[in-house]
Protein backbone atom coordinates (compact mmCIF):
# COMPACT_ATOMS: atom_id res chain seq x y z
CA UNK A 1 0.00 0.00 0.00
CA UNK A 2 1.45 3.49 -0.74
CA UNK A 3 1.83 6.28 1.68
CA UNK A 4 1.43 9.92 0.36
CA UNK A 5 2.34 12.89 2.14
CA UNK A 6 1.77 16.22 1.15
CA UNK A 7 4.90 18.77 1.67
CA UNK A 8 4.42 22.59 2.00
CA UNK A 9 7.19 25.02 0.62
CA UNK A 10 7.14 28.67 -0.73
CA UNK A 11 6.98 28.93 -4.28
CA UNK A 12 10.34 30.81 -5.33
CA UNK A 13 12.83 28.53 -7.74
CA UNK A 14 15.13 28.23 -4.98
CA UNK A 15 12.59 26.98 -2.50
CA UNK A 16 10.84 24.74 -5.26
CA UNK A 17 14.44 23.50 -5.81
CA UNK A 18 14.93 22.52 -2.18
CA UNK A 19 11.66 20.88 -1.49
CA UNK A 20 11.92 18.62 -4.64
CA UNK A 21 15.48 17.73 -2.90
CA UNK A 22 13.46 16.46 0.03
CA UNK A 23 10.63 14.77 -1.89
CA UNK A 24 12.99 12.87 -3.58
CA UNK A 25 15.51 12.12 -0.42
CA UNK A 26 11.90 11.05 1.10
CA UNK A 27 11.01 8.65 -1.99
CA UNK A 28 14.88 7.00 -1.79
CA UNK A 29 14.35 6.29 1.84
CA UNK A 30 10.77 5.24 1.66
CA UNK A 31 10.22 3.84 -1.74
CA UNK A 32 6.45 3.50 -1.13
CA UNK A 33 5.82 6.64 -0.60
CA UNK A 34 3.91 9.21 -2.28
CA UNK A 35 5.58 12.94 -1.80
CA UNK A 36 3.55 15.75 -3.16
CA UNK A 37 4.59 19.16 -3.19
CA UNK A 38 1.76 21.74 -2.36
CA UNK A 39 3.41 25.55 -2.54
CA UNK A 40 2.20 28.18 -0.32
CA UNK A 41 2.79 32.45 -0.29
CA UNK A 42 4.07 33.97 2.85
CA UNK A 43 4.17 37.47 3.69
CA UNK A 44 7.63 37.72 2.81
CA UNK A 45 7.01 36.90 -0.87
CA UNK A 46 4.08 39.35 -0.58
CA UNK A 47 5.40 42.42 -0.03
CA UNK A 48 8.24 43.20 -1.98
CA UNK A 49 8.52 46.99 -2.02
CA UNK A 50 10.32 46.99 1.76
CA UNK A 51 13.03 46.06 3.10
CA UNK A 52 12.42 42.34 5.18
CA UNK A 53 13.56 44.64 8.56
CA UNK A 54 10.61 47.43 7.91
CA UNK A 55 7.61 44.64 6.68
CA UNK A 56 7.83 43.42 10.93
CA UNK A 57 7.50 40.49 13.09
CA UNK A 58 8.72 37.43 12.40
CA UNK A 59 8.53 34.04 10.14
CA UNK A 60 8.16 36.31 7.47
CA UNK A 61 8.77 33.41 5.01
CA UNK A 62 7.97 30.68 7.18
CA UNK A 63 4.48 31.63 8.99
CA UNK A 64 1.94 30.68 6.80
CA UNK A 65 3.39 27.19 6.19
CA UNK A 66 3.28 26.46 9.48
CA UNK A 67 -0.30 27.66 9.64
CA UNK A 68 -1.34 24.94 6.82
CA UNK A 69 0.76 22.27 9.19
CA UNK A 70 -1.09 23.46 11.78
CA UNK A 71 -4.24 23.17 10.23
CA UNK A 72 -3.69 19.53 8.39
CA UNK A 73 -3.67 21.30 5.13
CA UNK A 74 0.25 19.55 4.59
CA UNK A 75 2.17 16.71 6.66
CA UNK A 76 5.47 18.79 6.70
CA UNK A 77 7.19 21.60 5.58
CA UNK A 78 10.37 22.66 4.20
CA UNK A 79 12.28 26.07 5.23
CA UNK A 80 15.49 27.18 4.86
CA UNK A 81 16.32 27.03 7.95
CA UNK A 82 18.01 30.83 8.64
CA UNK A 83 13.78 31.63 7.82
CA UNK A 84 12.56 29.35 10.55
CA UNK A 85 12.26 31.81 13.98
CA UNK A 86 14.54 29.93 16.86
CA UNK A 87 11.49 29.89 18.87
CA UNK A 88 9.28 27.29 17.83
CA UNK A 89 5.77 27.84 17.31
CA UNK A 90 3.61 25.84 19.66
CA UNK A 91 2.30 22.32 17.98
CA UNK A 92 4.97 22.38 15.98
CA UNK A 93 8.58 20.78 16.20
CA UNK A 94 12.08 20.84 13.68
CA UNK A 95 11.87 16.29 12.57
CA UNK A 96 15.06 16.78 10.85
CA UNK A 97 17.74 19.28 9.87
CA UNK A 98 19.55 17.32 6.71
CA UNK A 99 23.34 17.88 5.97
CA UNK A 100 24.29 21.15 5.70
CA UNK A 101 25.50 23.04 2.56
CA UNK A 102 28.06 25.16 2.19
CA UNK A 103 27.39 28.05 5.22
CA UNK A 104 29.19 30.76 3.37
CA UNK A 105 28.10 34.09 1.88
CA UNK A 106 29.67 34.70 -1.64
CA UNK A 107 30.38 37.91 -3.33
CA UNK A 108 28.70 38.23 -6.80
CA UNK A 109 31.32 41.01 -8.41
CA UNK A 110 30.92 41.28 -12.63
CA UNK A 111 34.10 43.40 -12.66
CA UNK A 112 35.76 40.44 -10.68
CA UNK A 113 36.90 42.23 -7.65
CA UNK A 114 37.27 40.27 -4.16
CA UNK A 115 35.64 42.54 -1.38
CA UNK A 116 38.70 44.36 -0.83
CA UNK A 117 39.57 45.21 -4.05
CA UNK A 118 36.35 47.09 -4.42
CA UNK A 119 37.06 50.65 -5.88
CA UNK A 120 36.63 53.45 -3.01
CA UNK A 121 33.13 54.13 -2.70
CA UNK A 122 31.53 51.23 -4.81
CA UNK A 123 28.05 50.51 -4.60
CA UNK A 124 27.31 47.56 -3.01
CA UNK A 125 23.38 45.67 -2.76
CA UNK A 126 22.41 43.64 -0.09
CA UNK A 127 18.92 43.42 2.06
CA UNK A 128 20.15 41.90 5.22
CA UNK A 129 21.03 43.97 7.76
CA UNK A 130 23.79 41.44 8.98
CA UNK A 131 25.69 41.71 5.78
CA UNK A 132 25.16 45.44 6.02
CA UNK A 133 27.01 46.12 9.22
CA UNK A 134 29.82 43.35 8.34
CA UNK A 135 30.42 45.50 5.03
CA UNK A 136 30.68 48.60 6.71
CA UNK A 137 32.76 47.32 9.70
CA UNK A 138 35.20 45.90 6.62
CA UNK A 139 34.14 48.91 4.50
CA UNK A 140 32.97 52.02 5.53
CA UNK A 141 33.63 53.68 2.20
CA UNK A 142 30.90 51.58 0.55
CA UNK A 143 28.07 52.68 -0.62
CA UNK A 144 24.86 50.25 0.58
CA UNK A 145 22.03 49.70 -1.05
CA UNK A 146 19.13 47.48 -0.72
CA UNK A 147 18.27 44.96 -2.45
CA UNK A 148 15.09 42.13 -2.04
CA UNK A 149 13.84 39.39 -4.80
CA UNK A 150 14.76 35.66 -5.42
CA UNK A 151 18.07 34.75 -6.09
CA UNK A 152 17.63 34.62 -9.75
CA UNK A 153 16.37 38.22 -9.69
CA UNK A 154 18.99 39.27 -7.43
CA UNK A 155 21.51 38.11 -10.07
CA UNK A 156 20.45 39.69 -12.64
CA UNK A 157 20.06 42.89 -11.39
CA UNK A 158 24.08 42.85 -10.30
CA UNK A 159 24.22 42.08 -13.83
CA UNK A 160 22.23 44.49 -15.56
CA UNK A 161 22.33 47.51 -13.49
CA UNK A 162 25.73 49.82 -14.43
CA UNK A 163 25.22 51.28 -11.13
CA UNK A 164 25.73 48.23 -8.90
CA UNK A 165 29.60 46.97 -8.85
CA UNK A 166 28.24 43.41 -6.15
CA UNK A 167 26.25 42.15 -3.90
CA UNK A 168 26.31 39.29 -1.77
CA UNK A 169 24.25 35.82 -1.94
CA UNK A 170 24.27 32.53 -0.08
CA UNK A 171 26.99 29.92 -1.78
CA UNK A 172 24.28 27.23 -0.70
CA UNK A 173 21.56 29.09 -2.72
CA UNK A 174 23.69 28.99 -5.94
CA UNK A 175 24.78 25.01 -4.97
CA UNK A 176 21.14 24.27 -4.91
CA UNK A 177 20.51 25.68 -8.57
CA UNK A 178 23.96 24.84 -9.83
CA UNK A 179 24.80 28.02 -10.23
CA UNK A 180 28.17 28.14 -8.28
CA UNK A 181 30.08 29.21 -11.18
CA UNK A 182 28.78 32.72 -11.04
CA UNK A 183 30.25 32.89 -7.86
CA UNK A 184 33.70 35.23 -7.59
CA UNK A 185 34.49 35.46 -4.13
CA UNK A 186 33.35 33.03 -1.28
CA UNK A 187 33.68 35.05 1.78
CA UNK A 188 35.88 33.49 5.36
CA UNK A 189 32.66 32.90 7.51
CA UNK A 190 35.31 33.30 10.25
CA UNK A 191 35.35 37.13 9.39
CA UNK A 192 32.37 37.44 7.45
CA UNK A 193 29.84 35.44 9.66
CA UNK A 194 26.64 33.90 7.94
CA UNK A 195 23.39 34.05 9.05
CA UNK A 196 22.16 30.95 12.02
CA UNK A 197 21.44 28.32 10.00
CA UNK A 198 22.32 29.64 7.11
CA UNK A 199 22.74 26.58 4.33
CA UNK A 200 20.67 24.38 6.28
CA UNK A 201 17.10 22.97 5.88
CA UNK A 202 14.88 22.90 8.33
CA UNK A 203 12.25 19.88 8.24
CA UNK A 204 9.10 20.87 10.39
CA UNK A 205 6.54 18.83 11.81
CA UNK A 206 3.59 18.73 14.06
CA UNK A 207 4.70 18.04 17.49
CA UNK A 208 3.38 14.08 18.25
CA UNK A 209 2.93 13.40 14.53
CA UNK A 210 4.86 10.02 15.16
CA UNK A 211 4.00 8.66 11.68
CA UNK A 212 5.86 12.33 10.21
CA UNK A 213 8.30 11.89 12.88
CA UNK A 214 9.51 8.06 11.63
CA UNK A 215 9.62 9.20 8.03
CA UNK A 216 11.56 12.39 8.19
CA UNK A 217 14.37 10.68 10.92
CA UNK A 218 15.87 9.11 7.71
CA UNK A 219 17.00 12.50 6.40
CA UNK A 220 18.50 14.07 9.67
CA UNK A 221 22.41 14.75 9.77
CA UNK A 222 23.82 14.70 13.42
CA UNK A 223 26.74 17.05 13.08
CA UNK A 224 24.78 19.65 11.17
CA UNK A 225 21.51 19.04 13.74
CA UNK A 226 24.31 20.12 16.74
CA UNK A 227 25.87 23.09 14.86
CA UNK A 228 22.36 25.03 14.02
CA UNK A 229 21.17 23.78 17.44
CA UNK A 230 24.27 25.74 18.93
CA UNK A 231 22.86 28.70 16.50
CA UNK A 232 19.26 28.84 17.11
CA UNK A 233 20.15 28.97 21.40
CA UNK A 234 22.23 31.43 20.32
CA UNK A 235 19.16 33.67 18.27
CA UNK A 236 16.78 32.56 20.54
CA UNK A 237 18.39 33.97 23.48
CA UNK A 238 18.85 37.14 22.23
CA UNK A 239 15.74 37.09 20.65
CA UNK A 240 16.58 37.88 17.27
CA UNK A 241 14.87 38.22 13.89
CA UNK A 242 15.61 40.05 10.95
CA UNK A 243 15.45 43.12 12.08
CA UNK A 244 18.45 43.40 14.04
CA UNK A 245 22.09 42.66 12.74
CA UNK A 246 23.18 39.13 14.48
CA UNK A 247 25.34 36.67 12.85
CA UNK A 248 26.38 33.30 14.24
CA UNK A 249 28.41 30.30 12.87
CA UNK A 250 29.17 27.09 13.94
CA UNK A 251 31.52 24.30 12.83
CA UNK A 252 33.22 21.30 13.84
CA UNK A 253 36.82 21.61 14.91
CA UNK A 254 37.72 17.95 15.93
CA UNK A 255 35.92 17.01 18.84
CA UNK A 256 35.11 20.59 19.06
CA UNK A 257 32.10 22.11 18.16
CA UNK A 258 33.16 26.23 17.74
CA UNK A 259 30.42 28.89 17.81
CA UNK A 260 31.18 32.49 16.57
CA UNK A 261 28.57 35.29 17.19
CA UNK A 262 28.06 38.81 16.57
CA UNK A 263 26.09 41.74 17.32
CA UNK A 264 26.11 44.94 15.48
CA UNK A 265 24.96 48.47 15.38
CA UNK A 266 23.51 49.61 12.00
CA UNK A 267 26.00 51.92 11.18
CA UNK A 268 28.58 49.15 12.61
CA UNK A 269 29.68 51.19 15.98
CA UNK A 270 29.90 49.06 17.31
CA UNK A 271 30.25 45.65 16.05
CA UNK A 272 30.83 42.92 19.07
CA UNK A 273 32.22 39.71 18.30
CA UNK A 274 32.65 36.74 20.33
CA UNK A 275 33.82 32.82 20.23
CA UNK A 276 33.05 29.56 22.14
CA UNK A 277 34.33 26.61 21.86
CA UNK A 278 33.12 23.36 23.67
CA UNK A 279 31.38 19.50 23.11
CA UNK A 280 29.16 19.17 20.49
CA UNK A 281 26.68 17.51 23.29
CA UNK A 282 26.36 21.01 24.98
CA UNK A 283 25.42 22.87 21.76
CA UNK A 284 22.18 24.52 22.68
CA UNK A 285 24.46 25.59 25.98
CA UNK A 286 27.53 27.12 23.71
CA UNK A 287 24.74 29.01 21.99
CA UNK A 288 23.93 30.69 24.96
CA UNK A 289 26.67 30.98 26.62
CA UNK A 290 28.07 33.08 23.68
CA UNK A 291 24.93 35.22 23.81
CA UNK A 292 25.38 35.99 27.37
CA UNK A 293 29.05 36.95 26.84
CA UNK A 294 27.86 39.68 23.66
CA UNK A 295 25.24 40.54 25.70
CA UNK A 296 27.46 41.17 28.48
CA UNK A 297 30.06 43.54 26.80
CA UNK A 298 28.06 45.87 25.26
CA UNK A 299 25.33 43.95 23.53
CA UNK A 300 22.46 44.30 25.22
CA UNK A 301 22.58 48.05 24.80
CA UNK A 302 22.91 48.14 21.16
CA UNK A 303 20.06 45.16 20.88
CA UNK A 304 17.98 47.93 23.07
CA UNK A 305 18.42 51.04 20.66
CA UNK A 306 17.59 49.22 17.99
CA UNK A 307 14.79 47.86 18.98
CA UNK A 308 13.90 51.63 19.93
CA UNK A 309 14.29 52.68 16.65
CA UNK A 310 11.83 50.12 15.24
Amino acid sequence: MTDSVRLGTRGSPLAMAQATWVAGALRDCHPDLDVQIQVIRTRGDKVQDRPLHQVGGTGLFTREIERALLDGEVDVAVHSLKDLPAQMRPGLALGAVPEREDARDVLICPSGHDLDELPHGACVATGALRRRVQLLDRRPDLELVGMRGNLDTRLRKVHEQPELDATLVGAAGLARMGWLDRATVFLDPDRFIPAGGQGALGIQIREGDERMERIVASLNHGPTERRTAAERAFLARLEAGCQVPVAVHGHLDGDDLVVDGLIGALDADPVLRGQVRGAPADAEALGEALAERLLGAGGDQVLAELRLDD
